[in-house]
C-alpha cells in the first residue's frame, strides 16, 4: 500500500511499459484528471488479462468504486462504475451495460472536455463521495497481477 499525493506508483509504470509511449502518457494524464476530480481516493491497480486498469473509490473494495481507467493498445477508457444511473446531458457516455458506462479517450484534447469533468462530479455525488475532504489524499494498492495477458508484449518506440 502506497500513500501519496498522486505520483504514479512504480508498479503502475511497470505495467504500462509495454504500451506505446503515447498511450502510456494518455493513461497517466487520464489518471491525473481523475485524481484532481476525486481526491481523496483509494486507487486499486490491476494488471489484468486484456488491460491495465486503475480503479478509484471510497475504499479499496470493488463495490465502493466510483470510476476506473482502462488502458488498451490504441486508447484509454474512463469508466463510470454506475454510469447508467448518471445524468449525461452532453451525451458523452458510451456503453449499453446495466451499470457501467465509459468515455473513450484517444487524445489529450478529449481530457479537456467540461462534459468529462461533469460526469466525474456526478459519479462522486452518486457515490456520496466529497472530493477534497480532509482524509489521506491517496492510497494506492496493487490488487492483482495476472500471469496471462492479451495486450502489448513490449514497448513500441
Amino acid at each position: 500500500m502506497i500513500r501519496g499525493k498522486g505520483s504514479a506508483p512504480e508498479a503502475l509504470l511497470r505495467f504500462l511499459h509495454p504500451y506505446p509511449p503515447f498511450i502510456r502518457h494518455l493513461a497517466l494524464e487520464t489518471r491525473g484528471l481523475v485524481l484532481r476530480q476525486v481526491m481523496p481516493t483509494h486507487e486499486n491497480i490491476y494488471d489484468a488479462y486484456n488491460a491495465v486498469t486503475i480503479g478509484f473509490g471510497t475504499s479499496d473494495r470493488l463495490k465502493d468504486g466510483i470510476c476506473h481507467v482502462a488502458v488498451y493498445a490504441k486508447h484509454v477508457n474512463l469508466g463510470l462504475n454506475h454510469g447508467a444511473d448518471l445524468p449525461d446531458p452532453e451525451g458523452v457516455l458510451e456503453g449499453q451495460g446495466a451499470r457501467i458506462r465509459h468515455v473513450t479517450v484517444r487524445t489529450l484534447d478529449d481530457l479537456a472536455s467540461p462534459a468529462l469533468c461533469g460526469v466525474l462530479e456526478a459519479a462522486c455525488a452518486h457515490a456520496g463521495h466529497v472530493p477534497r475532504a480532509r482524509r489521506p489524499p491517496l492510497v494506492s494498492t496493487v490488487k492483482s497481477i495476472y500471469p496471462n495477458r492479451k495486450r502489448p508484449a513490449r514497448a513500441a518506440g
